[in-house]
């Protein structure tokens, strides 16, 4: 089917008490490994790109493969711009056909955020896209971002930053950071419980790679309606590769390694999508 926007997924998930996993994909493979475990789950999927990983392959190269993937499949595929970290590049997804985006202004203090959100909105809203943003600060490091786990989500900020901006997602920092955990991450549930209860559009958790199932779990039932899954995608896919080549160390076709790790990948998605609980959701 041709794709969806985010807010008609999440806007489902929030009333139905679900979250749409969305998961980062860097080639072609992890696209094709996604979207197969979406099938066979019946999960709606949203597809995200980097900026690290657009400027590496094209916003109008992974768009036109998500395109034609996304039309063989019959559950719903969104194309979304993770942490854009500049206007123009929030801009130029739109001009490419995502029908999503992210503009990441959280390093800029609250006043600069807004007008920052408020600029891509008005870029966004007459295509008819929806944007997420975030306020606080997601620690740890995935591609080129980075930041220190030292500014959590106000909720009566949250209340102000979606009433000034009229986004239609909000990705919070609760504790989590991205990146593999060092140890076992110390989530603050309660902060998340209270900014539930003060806004009322869906909220989005980053970071999600290395948490406990459970905690990501109730996290959902707190209100988290999207989850981000990015760095064990990438480390299940080059791990396949690597136990391929160490059994195999004469393999020099790509395709036996492409399909290795998206064996790999499929399997870890669909474990995700079962967390989440948008299996059968399609």
């Amino acid at each position: 089917m041709p794709f969806v926007t985010s807010e008609r997924l999440l806007l489902d998930a929030q009333e139905k008490g679900y979250a749409v996993g969305a998961f980062n994909v860097e080639n072609m493979e992890m696209m094709r490994a996604v979207i197969e475990a979406a099938q066979e789950t019946r999960s709606p999927l949203m597809l995200q790109t980097t900026p690290s990983t657009v400027r590496y392959g094209g916003l109008s190269v992974y768009a036109a493969m998500a395109a034609a993937m996304a039309k063989k499949a019959d559950v719903p595929v969104c194309l979304h711009l993770d942490h854009g970290d500049s206007e123009r590049l929030a801009l130029d997804a739109l001009e490419a056909g995502y029908t999503s985006v992210m503009i990441d202004g959280s390093k800029l203090p609250l006043e600069e955020n807004i007008a920052l959100v408020r600029r891509v909105m008005g870029a966004a809203k007459g295509r008819g896209i929806p944007v997420e943003a975030e306020l606080g600060k997601v620690g740890g490091k995935e591609d080129d971002l980075e930041a220190e786990a030292d500014g959590y989500t106000d909720p009566d900020d949250a209340v102000r930053f979606v009433r000034e901006t009229g986004v239609q997602s909000l990705a919070v920092a609760i504790g989590t950071a991205h990146g593999f955990y060092a140890g076992t991450p110390v989530l603050d549930k309660e902060r998340l419980s209270a900014i539930r209860a003060k806004v009322d559009i869906p909220l989005v958790l980053h970071g999600a790679s290395g948490l406990a199932d459970e905690d990501v779990r109730d996290c959902v039932r707190r209100g988290i309606c999207k989850v981000n899954f990015a760095t064990e995608l990438r480390a299940a896919y080059t791990r396949a590769v690597q136990k391929l080549l160490l059994e195999k160390p004469d393999t020099f076709d790509p395709k036996k390694l492409g399909t290795a790790g998206m064996a790999a990948v499929k399997e870890l998605v669909k474990n995700r999508m079962s967390v989440c609980g948008c299996c059968g959701r399609a």
